[in-house]
């Protein structure tokens, strides 16, 4: 009888493991699956180039990725919200020309402070637009997309403007323990966004946006408020990452962040953040970036041509987006 009971106590301990086990997978199936894609792709450029693995080139590839880590992290506010926005290739292209125009002929740190002013102003814009006037994010940052960048063409007439003022450059040049300054910029981005997102009141409110707006509107909660801070604060971010990539280019160019929207949305969507809203990772979207990070680099070093590395991106972005929405919500569904 004793023998009984105490298999019946293993059987039960072993299927509550199971059922934390399962439950874990479930809660963080994306994250889960991106670090394996990624950790595979580490093994096998570090086995096939053998620069790879080198200082120098760990050190470089944090300080390319950093832009799409900054501006990443926050665009998994937005999608997790249910919306998306697709203007922030052609606000980092505003920036950099504005910064660059108004650090030439006036006072740099004004010149800072008006570049992130402009990228406040064209978050407004689309979240009023989206939030207040119900329209699809989709459509608001696509003629966004183009009307900015269209600006910043208008402003350089097509013309990078060079930038001397040092500490400036520091932002994209500097080190600071032998790595860049971008490269720690996109870190406390990550950790200032995880936290946010993950335990703070607004970090549950985004999430509930994308899931059950009308329950939280129901609880007294502006949604159109949450969402509205959420295209603020991309947009700020995206005008930061201008800066950050004038800084390391020396220059700033309306051609800046060509397709940058792209490379920000896959990286979000690789690390199981839903397009249709209400589920996102901070932590995945770091993985994702290092991911397209790691692949571009390697191509490279694997003296693959260039041309393809937009391509593997294209992709990579169509497989993630048929994941994320067939066999994430099956398997999901399957372990609960």
């Amino acid at each position: 009888m004793q023998d009984t009971s105490a298999t019946i106590a293993v059987a039960r301990t072993t299927q509550g493991r199971r059922s934390r086990v399962a439950e874990f997978t479930a809660d963080h199936f994306g994250v889960l699956s991106i670090l394996v894609v990624f950790a595979a792709l580490f093994i096998f450029f570090s086995v096939r180039a053998d620069a790879f693995l080198t200082t120098n080139n760990l050190v470089n590839i944090g300080r390319q990725i950093a832009p799409t880590v900054v501006v990443g992290t926050l665009m998994t506010f937005v999608i997790t919200t249910g919306a998306i926005d697709l203007s922030v290739g052609s606000v980092v292209g505003l920036s950099a020309a504005a910064l660059a125009l108004m650090a030439k002929t006036g006072n740099p740190v004004l010149a800072l402070l008006a570049t992130l002013a402009i990228g406040a102003g064209v978050g407004i814009v689309n979240g009023y637009l989206t939030a207040y006037s119900r329209l699809q994010s989709f459509i608001i940052t696509l003629a966004a997309l183009t009307a900015v960048r269209g600006v910043a063409l208008l402003i350089t007439q097509g013309y990078s403007t060079p930038i001397s003022v040092d500490w400036i450059l520091a932002i994209g040049q500097g080190k600071f323990l032998g790595i860049y300054a971008q490269t720690w910029i996109a870190i406390a981005t990550v950790a200032l966004g995880w936290y946010v997102f993950s335990q703070t009141r607004y970090g549950r409110y985004v999430v509930a946006v994308g899931s059950n707006a009308e329950s939280l509107r129901r609880a007294g909660v502006d949604i159109r408020r949450v969402q509205l801070w959420a295209f603020v604060a991309i947009s700020i971010f995206a005008s930061f990452a201008g800066i950050m990539v004038a800084a390391r280019l020396s220059s700033g160019s309306s051609n800046s962040g060509t397709g940058f929207e792209l490379e920000v949305i896959t990286a979000v969507v690789l690390g199981g953040t839903s397009l249709l809203g209400g589920r996102g990772s901070i932590i995945g979207t770091l993985l994702g970036a290092l991911t397209l990070g790691i692949l571009s680099n390697g191509l490279v070093l694997l003296h693959v041509n260039v041309y393809w590395v937009p391509i593997t991106q294209g992709i990579i972005l169509v497989v993630a987006i048929f994941l994320n929405s067939k066999l994430f919500s099956r398997i999901v569904g399957k372990q609960r």
